[in-house]
């Protein structure tokens, strides 16, 4: 039995949690047919997005049931890690944290709420993968597409997951963060999908100060500067990144 954990920062109502769940199941069901598993999904309440890996310390969390076997916390999505794992009667062998409404991609991971779920899990010793969908004004925001998109990265990640278990292997826990592109959402047409590390460079901002003192910063994120062979130029130029990362947001064959 394969105990999978959802979550994400986007709230346990989102779309882009429903559509993970559906493309685990559909993923699975191509590659591992016979492979029992069950889903158990811990997001938080409401929407968290940018919230980094931070945690709620200053009240008791509270935990709900929304449905079976999908719950809500009032927290962060460190938060609902941390209450999965050491306050659930449950313990996932893997995490799938998204489908994120937006890319996290070079610098966001540093604040993404997503990213940070998957993160924490992997600092618990369990493998976690990020997803996240790139999106433009002038693209659909559908997500029926995803399952067929995310088919064979996620088949990768479960088949190194299962290898590392079966075989016992002394490791840090596999942490992938994965983009998908803005491009149309034809499930027939996938993305080609590319390997490649994180870019590095900063997301220009324009700060204004009002003369009431509010601070408001602009900013062009489709303009953003990127690295040729990163993930935000492989993803702006249409396909899906996989970047294989350590907590530290290294390449593992980096540190």
């Amino acid at each position: 039995m394969l105990n999978i954990l959802l979550t994400n920062d986007d709230g346990i109502d989102a779309p882009g949690l429903a559509a993970m769940a559906e493309s685990v199941s559909y993923a699975i069901g191509l590659r591992y047919p016979d492979l029992p598993y069950r889903f158990v999904a811990v997001a938080p309440d409401r929407c968290r997005s940018e919230c980094g890996h931070s945690i709620e310390s200053s009240r008791p969390l509270t935990l709900r049931t929304v449905r079976e076997h999908w719950h809500s916390v009032n927290g962060t999505p460190v938060d609902c890690i941390r209450v999965a794992h050491y306050a659930m009667d449950f313990r996932p062998d893997v995490v799938f944290s998204g489908i994120n409404a937006g890319a996290n991609l070079g610098v966001n991971l540093m604040v993404s709420g997503t990213f940070a779920a998957a993160r924490e899990a992997s600092l618990l010793g369990i493998p976690a993968m990020a997803a996240s969908h790139y999106r433009r004004p002038d693209i659909a925001k559908t997500w029926h597409h995803t399952p067929q998109w995310l088919a064979g990265t996620i088949g990768d990640f479960i088949a190194e997951v299962i290898d590392k278990r079966s075989t016992g292997t002394e490791c840090a826990a596999p942490l992938w963060n994965v983009n998908l592109p803005a491009i149309v959402p034809d499930p027939l047409n996938v993305p080609a999908v590319v390997c490649c590390e994180v870019d590095r460079c900063p997301i220009d901002r324009v700060g204004a100060i009002g003369q009431d003192g509010d601070v408001r910063f602009e900013l062009d994120f489709h303009a953003r500067r990127r690295e040729q062979g990163r993930d935000v130029q492989h993803c702006f130029d249409g396909r899906i990144t996989v970047s294989k990362l350590g907590v530290h947001l290294c390449h593992p064959a980096s540190k």
